[in-house]
């Protein structure tokens, strides 16, 4: 049996965020497929604002599910998240242009399934314990697209293994080297774990009595952009260094003004708390 011990008041409601989220992330990444359709690079940093908008929709659902007294799973509530979400990534990188509406369709049936086991066969009985994975899924599948568009330019499987002008010289002749690519140099890894902390350390930074809405997502997108910049400069590697250094100016315009904003509401909710009064002592007790 669970007990919810916390509750949103106010604020946007889920359902309207996960909407929010999942549209906004979809048209990123899609925006990101210009590049193909344009023989450019330039569209690049759309990966990185479809990540940024997934991790908000992300936190909000870890929001949900910790609210029912399961304190400890923020941090593996971010793991699980990026742990399904890479299965249905990389399956669905073979299906082209298809590839985001395949990624949200497999994480789906993946988390869908974990949370089924996780609540009838774990008996872990927390009402929202099978939605919350099933969006938890697909934001980590979404969101590793998004990265993998904002380092390589693109987000199918050929493009994630494959850089033509890298090779080795080997004992038969030149082998592409798939080494420098971003499956095969392991900055999947890399992304992986981007992704992971930054959607489970905005509800952990802020929870409590003072908990708010906005000033937790808006934390969230700063650690987005955060993660964004690291993943920008990576980008050098592998696409036009031009398009690299633009997806890199937006990552640290849009970090410097969520850490602002961020900023603000803290030292506003912390002034909120100046009118606070002790809890009285009842006489006797």
């Amino acid at each position: 049996m669970s007990v919810k011990v916390e509750v949103i008041e106010g604020g946007v409601p889920h359902n309207n965020i996960l909407v929010a989220g999942l549209v906004s992330t979809l048209v990123c990444l899609y925006l990101t497929y210009l590049n193909v359709l344009t023989g450019t690079q330039l569209f690049s940093f759309f990966g990185g604002l479809a990540m940024v908008a997934a991790l908000v929709w992300g936190s909000h659902t870890i929001k949900v599910l910790c609210s029912y007294g399961i304190g400890t799973g923020v941090p593996s509530a971010g793991m699980i998240a990026f742990g399904s979400g890479v299965i249905a990534m990389l399956l669905a990188t073979k299906f082209g242009v298809l590839a985001p509406v395949v990624a949200l369709v497999l994480a789906a049936v993946i988390g869908f399934v974990l949370g089924y086991i996780a609540n009838n066969i774990l008996n872990m009985k927390i009402p929202a314990m099978v939605q919350a994975l099933t969006e938890m899924a697909v934001v980590g599948a979404l969101s590793l697209m998004g990265f993998a568009a904002l380092i390589t330019g693109g987000f199918t499987f050929t493009g994630l293994t494959m850089i033509p002008q890298k090779m080795m010289l080997t004992s038969t002749g030149l082998v592409a080297s798939y080494q420098y690519t971003f499956i095969g140099g392991g900055l999947i890894a890399v992304a992986f774990l981007l992704g992971a902390i930054a959607i489970q350390h905005p509800f952990n930074a802020t929870l409590g009595p003072g908990w708010k809405q906005d000033r937790m997502l808006m934390l969230t997108a700063e650690c987005g952009f955060l993660s964004m910049i690291v993943a920008a400069v990576m980008s050098f590697a592998f696409i036009n260094v031009y398009w690299a250094l633009l997806s890199l100016i937006v990552a640290i315009i849009g970090w410097v003004y969520t850490y602002g904003q961020y900023m603000d509401m803290s030292k506003r909710d912390a002034a909120a708390w100046l009118d606070a009064k002790p809890i009285p002592e009842v006489e006797g007790h």
